[in-house]
């Protein structure tokens, strides 16, 4: 996932239609979250049908035997994809001979925007994963919660956590990327520590179901817009004719 997240927002951004951008770029985080319910459905299938040791000494590579036959796939859906119409017309310009490309024109004509894309990214891939990955092990090592008790968490709010992409790219659409946006940086700063902490401190499975919810659903307005906000600063080729970049929350305008 992690190589193929600039490739799909960008393509997610290129092949949206106006007014319905933020809808189709949260599919890249439910399809994220659904590799990540299924490799949770795995854990809890072999939690249950194998012992702690069997687990231990061979039960560990079924996974990964697992994730090399879906990487065949991947590899296929790759290689037959079509570019999107507006690569193709850009790939047709003739580039100015004064246009530099790279890196060097990523940190010479746009540190701003490479600013922007690093603040949302660090702060967005650090929210994802501490409720996504790191919770799990939270509540196993910190809270004393059972490791199977904490798959099916895992599990269940993961899976509200993916409903709930669309239904904030949707209304990005509607009301705009800054407020959506704001939810989670405000939501982020004023629910972190409070929830993390009482998460530690917690035994009831059904209440920290919920408080991961919560939290999860605070990201939302991260992740939903994840693939829209990045492209939107990065255009597709480099130098001075290139379009200016729109602030990347704000709502696309009807002839975008």
């Amino acid at each position: 996932m992690g190589g193929e997240f600039g490739s799909s927002a960008s393509y997610l951004a290129e092949v949206a239609p106006a007014g319905r951008r933020g809808f189709y770029s949260s599919f890249q985080y439910v399809s994220i979250v659904l590799g990540q319910l299924s490799a949770l459905l795995v854990a809890i299938v072999l939690q249950n049908t194998l012992t702690e040791g069997q687990l231990e000494s061979w039960g560990w590579r079924i996974p990964f035997g697992i994730g090399a036959l879906a990487g065949l796939v991947v590899m296929y859906l790759r290689r037959s994809m079509e570019e999107s119409e507006h690569f193709r017309q850009e790939k047709a310009k003739v580039a100015a001979p004064h246009e530099r490309k790279g890196l060097y024109s990523l940190f010479t004509e746009y540190p701003r925007r490479l600013l922007a894309v690093f603040g949302l990214a660090i702060g967005g891939t650090v929210a994802f994963y501490t409720y996504t990955t790191y919770l799990q092990k939270y509540l196993v090592n910190t809270a004393g919660i059972p490791k199977s008790t904490v798959s099916l968490i895992g599990f269940a709010a993961l899976f509200v956590y993916m409903l709930l992409q669309p239904v904030a790219g949707a209304l990005s659409d509607r009301v705009g990327r800054r407020p959506v946006m704001f939810v989670f940086s405000v939501g982020g700063m004023v629910l972190t520590v409070p929830v993390m902490t009482v998460l530690g401190h917690i035994r009831n499975p059904w209440l920290a179901f919920l408080l991961m919810t919560l939290a999860l659903a605070v990201v939302s307005g991260y992740s939903a817009l994840a693939a829209i906000t990045r492209p939107r600063c990065s255009p597709p080729r480099s130098g001075p004719s290139a379009s200016a970049c729109r602030t990347p929350w704000s709502p696309p305008p009807s002839a975008d």
